[in-house]
């Protein structure tokens, strides 16, 4: 897809139209420094040297990253998601260049975990950390178990986009060879679920960092049924 050359006015106009009030904070928001600094964990990111976002998208749904999709696209400013904010590098709320504008989508809402016993399987939301989907998982069911990291505050989507290893990974492989089915916004804002972004891209997804292929909203997990509840925490 062709990139549109950058237009930071057009695109703020564009979010301020497409989407609903109180999820966009620009620079000039009263609540900009603490929506961006609540998840950023490496303090060396937070100066005043760094180049920050143009603006910051908090997602409440699907359709508001699709939006934000959509504007950064026809207005030439990069959009990156935001999970957790377990990022060290800070690639997922800084840049290195400060000429090259880009844009936060912050799925820190998006954190519904819908867990399906008789199935051994659970939707979460990218927005969910490992302790939230540990618990939701647990809640349902002392036999039930995933194997991820071990760190509850990391988020899921950018864990199991970057494989996500875990302490049960000799047994049960990766977390992200336990993804079955996901729900991205590709770069031309459609909502795509594994047979819509075909199997090549959804193999992408499970390891190729978050962003790089598209913004994963949700993703459907395999659990296992362990032997003992205590294998199934971790």
């Amino acid at each position: 897809m062709a990139t549109a050359p950058t237009n930071t006015t057009g695109f703020v106009s564009c979010l301020t139209v497409q989407l609903p009030p109180g999820i966009v904070y620009t620079q000039a928001s009263d609540s900009y420094p603490s929506v961006l600094d609540f998840s950023i964990k490496n303090l060396r990111f937070v100066t005043p040297a760094t180049p920050t976002p143009l603006v910051i998208i908090k997602a409440t749904n699907a359709s508001h990253v699709q939006a934000a999709v959509r504007c950064g696209v026809a207005h030439g400013v990069r959009v990156r998601p935001r999970s957790g904010g377990h990022d060290y590098e800070g690639l997922s709320y800084r840049s290195i260049d400060a000429a090259c504008p880009f844009s936060v989508v912050d799925l820190a809402a998006l954190r519904a975990i819908r867990v399906d016993v008789k199935r051994k399987s659970a939707w979460v939301d990218s927005g969910a950390t490992l302790g939230e989907l540990y618990y939701g998982i647990a809640n349902k069911s002392a036999r039930l178990g995933f194997p991820a990291g071990i760190g509850p505050t990391v988020g899921v989507g950018g864990h199991f986009s970057g494989g996500g290893f875990g302490l049960m990974m000799r047994k049960h492989d990766l977390a992200a060879d336990h993804v079955v089915d996901a729900v991205m916004v590709d770069a031309e804002g459609r909502l795509l679920d594994r047979a819509g972004m075909g199997e090549d891209h959804f193999w992408a997804i499970r390891g190729g960092g978050g962003g790089s292929f598209g913004i994963v909203v949700s993703w459907k997990l395999q659990l296992f049924l362990s032997k003992s509840s205590r294998e199934s925490c971790v």
